[in-house]
């Protein structure tokens, strides 16, 4: 396995987890890396530095951005941007994965890309829920700033500095990871605790004054 190969996956995945902030902004980035030469996808991708690519990436990059600025619109977007993060990871980490076998090649493209992607997405979805729920929604662009630096910074990063940037999207699916376990144990516990408080019922006293 050489250098070259290595330093490929590291980018493709590294751009497929960035899918998680913002769906379109690491597909842009790549395709004006590819552009520029900077970085090169395997074959039958080249598509990906074609000017209809740029042209249509860049036009929704913008849409995506603008739209998670408006409050009652970025929480719906995030329902249609789990999927869609986790089918951009796939096709990114894809393009940059030097695997012959077409089923492998897809299959971990899907694995690390695509599961990149959907972990840092379910993180941010959860965020702007707790957001939403603390501040009704005021605080949601503060934290649609947030992901829109982290997108674009990491994306750029990995174009650059792709071993370190794979090492700083790892450190950041463990927290999500540990976060999201968390949640998800809080939920499981109280559950069992609201079903018992509902069980308790009240013993009617009988017309005899008697029990």
């Amino acid at each position: 396995m050489s250098i070259e190969w290595i330093m490929s996956a590291c980018i493709g995945v590294g751009l497929a987890a960035c899918c998680g902030f913002r769906v379109f902004v690491p597909l842009l980035i790549a395709s004006v890396a590819t552009k520029l030469g900077l970085i090169g996808t395997v074959t039958g991708f080249e598509w990906l530095s074609g000017w209809p690519a740029l042209f249509g990436l860049s036009m929704a990059t913008i849409f995506e951005i603008g739209a998670y600025y408006i409050p009652w619109l970025d929480n719906l977007l995030d329902t249609l941007a789990t999927p869609a993060s986790i089918i951009a990871g796939t096709l990114l980490s894809t393009s940059f994965l030097h695997i012959d076998n077409p089923v492998l090649h897809w299959g971990l493209g899907l694995m690390l890309g695509g599961s990149s992607a959907g972990i840092v997405q379910a993180g941010t979805s959860l965020l702007r829920l707790g957001s939403t729920a603390a501040t009704g929604g005021a605080a949601n662009p503060v934290v649609a700033t947030g992901e829109n630096v982290a997108s674009f910074g990491l994306s750029l990063f990995t174009i650059f500095l792709p071993l370190i940037a794979v090492v700083i999207i790892g450190v950041v699916l463990i927290f999500i990871i540990g976060r999201l376990l968390a949640k998800r144990k809080i939920w499981f516990t109280r559950a069992p605790a609201k079903q018992a408080g509902g069980s308790i019922t009240q013993i009617p006293r009988s017309s005899n004054g008697r029990g």
